[in-house]
């Protein structure tokens, strides 16, 4: 499955790019080599010197016609100007910032840099005794995005070299703290622990096998936010589920499931989606708190649930139907429970335990949840590494053993980083999501009553961690953080996770190439994620 979906990121992306940039040379849509009318700040002090600072002033009216684009004022640009061998005629350096009209600034990054355009500007007849009227003629822009396409699969490349050694000392150590944990028999006694709940989980594990606790470590890590802590336990975790695999390189029944709840991003603090609201002036920064924890619990439900259905229809059509049988009376309860829940809670539920869990207790526990956070990681050291030493365990040797296990993982997971990266920039850049994806789901959106401005962050997020906060983060400064549409973006960032970056970190650590269906749950928790985020952010501030 995965394979399929690769490839079809790489050529949609760049059957869009293609596509585009044909559209946009026949369309002449930079207007190549064409003149346009501008008023050009000279006075006679100018007629000396070589090279100048100076301003240009392009009207609404001729920007419109030359670009077909409106603006609201006159433009003007601040330039610098440099003689030519010919007279009146001037090199111009145009630096552009986020005030620029969007044509400009594609004209900018299209020519290598971000931020600055080159162009000539031919000075006609005097309009006064400060201004020349005169005609600018912009550098020539082509293949726009087959350059976006190129620039970006280079670009995240080295990004995914500098992920995979920015995890090698997490790593190392982390996995060292696992290994004093492991000789000293602690990972057995919290599996021990919560044995009731993941023997129904995972009744293929034996209950006392380190997977257990390692699973357990990378799951309540995710839910307090300590994404540093989280990444090495999953990946320690994988490994040991791997041991038990009779098929390696084809994921079982197990990792799928533990994937299904890590894609669901179940968490209790959305720390990252809180400090990106606080900086763009949120009133109340946390009010996502609630709204993502019933967000992300709908997820997680949904993806463990059709991790489980897929398991029982890859194993044969007879036992399915043979288990659907036997349990038909608690999957009606089940979705009877579930039912009554959405009903109730679309006649104030939700009031109602706003009024059992008050202004002082909803306080009170997300101090707690706060406090936990920030003391979690150094408590988990000094207790693994104070137990081992208890237990006479040689913690010096077995952190450093454990280390060096940490080390090859963040190596190993390279190329499948690099492989997923590559293959998500591409579709990024090429502009298939914005052009082809989104037009297409809005046909289903729309009815739900997803606003248009939030699908391409429910889009992104799955394929793209640093892509979708860059979509929330310009949300929130267009809309507002308190907004409707703030708030549901913020929900849809901390409800969810980069379920292919996921994919591809986890399996690349244990080298699995068949990942049998493990993406369409994933995708599935992800869809539960967002519309049930819209659906309570919706509910409470729609």
């Amino acid at each position: 499955m995965l394979n399929y979906v690769w490839l079809a990121l790489i050529l949609l992306g760049f059957a869009s790019a293609v596509y585009l940039d044909v559209s946009d040379i026949s369309s002449n849509k930079f207007r190549n080599n064409d003149q346009l009318d501008c008023i050009v700040e000279y006075s006679e002090s100018f007629q000396d010197k070589n090279s100048f600072d100076t301003k240009i002033i392009i009207s609404r009216k001729s920007f419109l016609e030359f670009y077909n684009q409106s603006v609201e004022n006159d433009l003007i640009i601040p330039v610098r100007l440099t003689k030519t061998n010919q007279k009146n005629l001037y090199q111009a350096f145009i630096k552009v910032d986020n005030s620029f009209p969007d044509i400009l600034k594609e004209i900018a990054a299209a020519s290598g840099k971000e931020d600055d355009i080159i162009g000539q500007i031919k000075l006609n007849s005097a309009v006064d005794s400060a201004r020349y009227s005169a005609k600018i003629t912009l550098e020539s822009v082509s293949f726009v995005f087959l350059k976006k396409v190129t620039n970006e699969a280079i670009k995240i490349a080295g990004t995914a070299v500098e992920i995979a050694i920015g995890l090698i000392g997490l790593m190392a150590m982390w996995l060292g703290v696992m290994k004093v944990a492991e000789d000293a028999g602690l990972i057995k006694i919290i599996a021990n622990f919560i044995k009731p709940v993941t023997k129904r989980i995972f009744p293929e594990i034996p209950q006392d096998h380190p997977a257990i606790g390692s699973m357990v470590m990378n799951i309540s890590a995710n839910m307090l936010g300590l994404g540093n802590a989280a990444t090495p336990f999953g990946l320690k975790a994988m490994e040991e589920l791997d041991s038990l695999n009779p098929n390696k390189g084809t994921a079982t029944n197990s990792m799928i499931t533990f994937l299904a709840i890590n894609t669901a991003g179940l968490t209790l603090i959305p720390a990252t989606a809180i400090a990106v609201r606080a900086a763009a002036g949120s009133a109340d920064p946390t009010i996502i708190i609630g709204t993502t924890m019933f967000a992300a619990f709908c997820a997680t439900l949904t993806g463990l649930t059709t991790a489980k259905l897929f398991h029982l229809i890859s194993s044969g059509g007879e036992k399915f139907l043979e288990t659907i049988k036997k349990n038909l009376k608690k999957i009606l309860l089940v979705i009877f429970i579930i039912l009554s829940l959405i009903a109730v809670s679309s006649i104030g539920a939700l009031k109602f335990l706003s009024f059992i869990f008050n202004e002082t207790t909803f306080n009170l526990f997300k101090r707690t949840i706060e406090v936990v956070s920030v003391i979690a990681i150094p408590v988990i050291i000094v207790s693994f590494i104070g137990f081992g030493a208890y237990k006479k365990v040689k913690v010096y040797e077995q952190f450093v053993e454990g280390a060096k296990e940490g080390f090859n993982i963040a190596v190993r997971i390279i190329p499948y980083l690099v492989a997923m990266l590559v293959a998500i920039a591409i579709f990024r850049a090429g502009g298939a999501m914005n052009n082809w994806l989104v037009p297409i789901l809005k046909i289903v959106t729309d009815p739900l009553g997803m606003p248009a401005e939030a699908l391409p962050m429910a889009l992104m997020r799955p394929l793209s961690g640093s892509g979708s906060l860059g979509i929330m983060a310009e949300i929130m400064k267009v809309h507002g953080p308190d907004s409707f549409i703030g708030i549901l973006v913020s929900t849809f960032f901390g409800s969810t996770e980069t379920t292919f970056y996921v994919l591809a970190v986890y399996f690349g650590a244990v080298n699995i190439k068949n990942t049998r269906y493990a993406l369409p749950v994933g995708l599935i928790a992800d869809v539960a994620g967002i519309l049930a985020a819209l659906f309570i952010v919706t509910l409470l501030y729609g």
